[in-house]
């Protein structure tokens, strides 16, 4: 059973969950850097815990096993889509609230999550993933990298002469 987790985030989406922990009787603990002090989040929890960086995952996972926590929630974004960080935390005997690493990993790479999803009979948007070039009739399309990237490097793409450019 689960008493306590460390909430790996910070700002709302702290506050949300460990509004809900309080809710089920979940102990919570905030992370906090210097700036962060006497932020809401910070002050808004059972405990807090200074670190030096939101993005330090084995520093994140030490915090979590100096103060006993059974779990890390991410939160959302960097750690919570971070295969090494659900390893680590596997590796150091806390709950990682969140998808299994090898979930993490495959859903971070579009074209075989795709695949997955389209083998489990799951309706996905069409991708051309072989080189060939969509049907002018389905442009416009928009080109992403198959391996993530947060939203960066999307392009609209509106006709079929531009299609190789967007893909360089």
């Amino acid at each position: 059973m689960i008493r306590k987790v460390l909430i790996a985030n910070r700002g709302e989406i702290a506050i949300r969950v460990a509004s809900t922990l309080r809710e089920m009787g979940i102990h919570t603990v905030a992370l906090f850097t210097e700036p962060d002090r006497e932020a809401l989040h910070a002050r808004s929890m059972n405990e807090a815990l200074e670190i030096g960086s939101y993005l330090d995952a084995k520093e994140i996972v030490r915090a979590a096993v100096q103060s006993g926590a059974d779990a890390i929630h991410p939160g959302y974004g960097f750690l919570s889509e971070n295969a090494s960080f659900a390893e680590a935390c596997e590796r150091d005997g806390i709950v990682f609230i969140g998808p299994r690493a090898d979930t993490v990993r495959v859903m971070g790479d579009k074209i075989e999550s795709k695949r997955i999803m389209q083998k489990a009979g799951v309706p996905i948007v069409p991708a051309w993933t072989d080189g060939s070039l969509p049907p002018a009739s389905e442009f416009p399309v928009l080109v992403k990298a198959a391996g993530g990237g947060g939203g960066k490097g999307m392009r609209l793409v509106t006709t079929p002469a531009d299609l190789r450019e967007a893909m360089a």
